[in-house]
Formats: structure tokens, C-alpha cells, sequence
């Protein structure tokens, strides 16, 4: 059985940085891409920043150039690394992981606040 689990989120003030892990546990064959997507109250999912199994990487534009998206070798933990964060990036924010079928995680919420 395949469990997915983010960690990292928190209260972190305008400008400043916070990292998100994301660990798969479990076999998952055949993984396409992971993924980040967030959701801020009273909205809908959101497309963050996804990695192919082969490394390439695609941002949102609202992200692009403050957060980084990367995976370790055994593609069983993704990252993401929010700098410059801003009021407009609190939400809960959800990693998954592709393959024949679509594994997500429960969420972990990040307040951007001062």
C-alpha cells in the first residue's frame, strides 16, 4: 500500500523562505511525474510545480522564479523550496505522485503571514 506524506508546512512571515518535503512510502512503478499543487480557502486546486521522472520541471507562473521544485535520486521524496513567499501563497498545499494511478497526499498548510 502506498502512503504520501508532505511535512514542512508552517506560519513564515512575507519574504521569507520555507521548504515542503514530500516522501512516498511504498512501491510505485511506472512514475510519470510528481507534483505540487496548493489550495487556498474558498478556491480551487492549483497547479504549483510539477518534475518528470527525467527531471524536467514546469512552474506556475505566479511561483516561477521564487520556488524550486526537485526530487531525490530514488524518486521516492519530492521538495519544494518557497523563497520570497507572499500573503497570496497561503493555502494547503498537496503533492502526488503519476504513475497508472495518481497517489496524493493529505496536505499540509502554509500561512503567510506577518
Amino acid at each position: 500500500q502506498v502512503h504520501v506524506v508532505e511535512s514542512g508546512g508552517g506560519l513564515v512571515q512575507p519574504g521569507g523562505s520555507l521548504r515542503l518535503s514530500c516522501a512516498a512510502s511504498g512501491s510505485i512503478f511506472g512514475i510519470t511525474d510528481m507534483g505540487w499543487y496548493r489550495q487556498a480557502t474558498g478556491k480551487e486546486r492549483e497547479l504549483v510545480a510539477t518534475v518528470t521522472s527525467g527531471g524536467r520541471t514546469n512552474y506556475a507562473d505566479s511561483v516561477k522564479g521564487r520556488f524550486t521544485i526537485s526530487r531525490d535520486g530514488a524518486k521516492t521524496t519530492i521538495y519544494l523550496q518557497m523563497n520570497s513567499v507572499q500573503p497570496e501563497d497561503t493555502a494547503v498545499y498537496y503533492c502526488n505522485f503519476r504513475a497508472q494511478y495518481v497517489y496524493w497526499g493529505q496536505g499540509t498548510q502554509v500561512t503567510v503571514s506577518s
